[in-house]
């Protein structure tokens, strides 16, 4: 038995409707031919039109889930979620530097697509100060790159400028800009001295959700495959696209629809 899996640890909010979350991690690591592992740090009840309620699991079956996973088996890299208090993000901190994970991509989710609050502010604090600086990347939307970083499309340049407030590199995602035909990504990166632009054309759709879980996750793919960060961050956008296009084709519920983490699977079995 010589072959071993490329895998992904996923650390993160379960979504019931499968757009998002945890759900959408998996999808997105299996249909990249990626292995999923999975801790799931809260549960929420949601549809297509937003989430009903959230219930954060203990931070004690939070640290057993990640220790009963790391003490058998090493991920090739590390997706982190939502994080729905400050206990289970310092948990979550002090599992990555006990077992020396690589490969840690954060996600900082602070609202759902429909706008729910899943952050607290202290929880907030604990992301910037104790596990952004542990991470490879953290992914950002602009709303929540201006609120964590105070950061812009605008001044994005004190990124460089001070390195020592980020010692990490950043993906800001230009989905909520007001361009409406093309999208702006940023990667902002520590050996750089100006941000790398990925513009592309923007979609057309309202499956839109779970589109920073998706994105996220299929970074962490790439880079378990053993891709640097620049390739990793254009080959997910590059997939991600297409699975916003495919989406698009579909009708699902009478809200937010998801992307279509499968479309390859989908269209490879209507060949046989």
């Amino acid at each position: 038995m010589d072959k071993k899996y490329n895998i992904v640890l996923t650390i993160a909010g379960s979504d019931s409707s499968g757009g998002a979350g945890i759900q959408a991690d998996i999808k997105t690591c299996c249909a990249l031919g990626v292995y999923a592992m999975s801790v799931i740090t809260a549960v929420t009840a949601q549809n297509s039109h937003g989430v009903r309620s959230v219930e954060a699991l203990s931070s004690d079956i939070v640290k057993e889930q990640l220790k009963a996973v790391l003490d058998d088996i090493t991920p090739n890299a590390v997706k982190i979620g939502m994080i729905p208090n400050a206990d289970i993000a310092e948990i979550i901190g002090e599992t990555i530097k006990e077992y020396e994970l690589k490969n840690v991509v954060i996600d900082p989710v602070l609202k759902s697509t429909s706008g729910h609050d899943f952050s607290s502010n202290e929880t907030q604090e604990v992301v910037k100060s104790l596990l952004c600086p542990l991470s490879t990347l953290v992914t950002p939307n602009l709303p929540e790159g201006e609120l964590l970083f105070g950061l812009s499309h605008s001044n994005v340049m004190s990124y460089f400028d001070e390195k020592e407030k980020y010692p990490f590199n950043i993906l800001l995602k230009g989905g909520h800009g007001n361009n409406s035909d093309t999208v702006t990504d940023m990667l902002l990166m520590n050996k750089n001295h100006e941000p790398i632009c990925i513009t592309h054309q923007k979609l057309s759709t309202s499956n839109t959700h779970g589109t920073g879980c998706t994105l996220s996750s299929a970074i962490a793919s790439f880079l378990a495959m053993g891709y640097g960060i620049e390739t990793s961050v254009n080959k997910a956008i590059e997939w991600l696209k297409c699975a916003l296009a495919k989406g698009a084709e579909y009708s699902f519920g009478s809200g937010y629809g998801p992307v279509n983490h499968i479309f390859k699977q989908i269209e490879q079995w209507k060949l046989k």
